[in-house]
């Protein structure tokens, strides 16, 4: 888990903007690989992620790519 929760608000506003959209854009059960999640954007938050005190793999996000889903591993 993160130093401080991940809030939902968090995972969709750092999602959008790697994706380059609105925060508004972003669905909580949308797959974001289908949205245009590649691997070196699912990086990018992977390590900034992990710079906050995440214990995440890259391969936990990439096997459950939505935000609902990523809040709740992060938070786990």
């Amino acid at each position: 888990m993160a130093d401080a929760p991940l809030t939902l608000d968090r995972i969709r506003a750092d999602v959008a903007e790697v994706l380059y959209v609105t925060p508004a854009d972003i669905q909580d059960d949308t797959h974001l690989i289908d949205q245009g999640m590649d691997s070196i954007r699912l990086m990018t938050l992977v390590e900034r992620w992990r710079a906050d005190g995440a214990r995440i793999e890259f391969v936990d996000l990439a096997d459950q790519p939505t935000v609902t889903q990523w809040f709740e591993l992060l938070n786990r």
